[in-house]
């Protein structure tokens, strides 16, 4: 046996320990790639409790034939100790229906088993659209917030919201994307011509925002950008809001999504705690 193996060229045996070793490298990237795909799945079955569809809604013997008693608004997810639900500003009804009993509520849960529960404003930011709500009824479970600092260009993130509302039943959908950018929430126009009142306004008080690499949809609105790993909160998604301001020059939307920054939901936690 000894003298068969010798009659290897040194060689061959070279480029066979090379091969083998290339197969293990392979192998372990297959592994550490599932071992990553399998973290996002994971951190979903803790995010997608915390995630809720934010509307109105008005007991049925007061709806007619011609009015829905359910209204979608937007996504919002549970923050703090669980009495409290973040969505952006622009999601909340200009006015509710007083005179049918109308109601500012949030729906828990998926499909069938979704269940409203009463919410009331507690803080508005309009300046950074984002909104406190508070549960009247019950707690959910809440996401973790992360610091208030940006992370980096290209970190890879998520977020679960409900791009559709309601026209498939209250199903949250998940992206996947990275940061591509962290740029200014007003996009400078040609000219002061195409300027809207809005932007000029927004001009005053500027501030940066998340841009991402993923399509988001009105429904969207509201639905919490957290890291894949960890679930950790790092924005909101503003799919309306900030895109008046930046895309102001398209024809078309573009495939990219916006998010406003977590420190700004720190910012309103802190003022209701006051």
């Amino acid at each position: 046996m000894q003298q068969a193996i010798n009659l290897i060229p040194a060689s061959s045996a070279w480029m066979i320990w090379r091969y083998a070793l290339f197969l293990a490298v392979v192998g372990l990237a297959a592994l550490s790639s599932a071992a990553h795909a399998q973290s996002l799945a994971d951190t979903l079955e803790t995010i997608r409790p915390s995630v809720v569809s934010v509307g109105t809604l008005r007991p049925v013997k007061r709806v007619g034939t011609k009015s829905p008693p359910i209204r979608f608004m937007g996504t919002g997810f549970v923050v703090g100790s669980g009495e409290y639900v973040i969505t952006n500003a622009h999601v909340l009804p200009k006015d509710l229906d007083r005179d049918n009993d109308e109601v500012l509520v949030v729906f828990s849960g998926r499909g069938k088993q979704a269940k409203p529960h009463k919410v009331v404003v507690v803080e508005t930011d309009a300046v950074h659209d984002v909104a406190l709500l508070r549960l009247e009824d019950r707690r959910l479970p809440a996401l973790t917030l992360s610091t208030p600092g940006f992370i980096r260009e290209g970190s890879e993130v998520a977020f679960t919201g409900f791009p559709l509302g309601m026209v498939l039943g209250l199903y949250p959908v998940t992206n996947k994307t990275i940061v591509s950018a962290i740029t200014p929430f007003v996009m400078p126009a040609l000219s002061s011509n195409l300027l809207t009142p809005a932007q000029i306004k927004r001009l005053n008080t500027p501030f940066e925002v998340y841009q991402l690499d993923a399509i988001a949809y009105p429904g969207n609105s509201g639905s919490p950008v957290y890291h894949s790993d960890s679930g950790e909160v790092i924005g909101i998604v503003n799919s309306v809001f900030v895109k008046e301001s930046k895309e102001g020059v398209l024809a078309k939307p573009s495939a990219i999504t916006y998010a406003i920054p977590v420190r700004y939901i720190l910012d309103l936690l802190r003022r209701a705690e006051r």
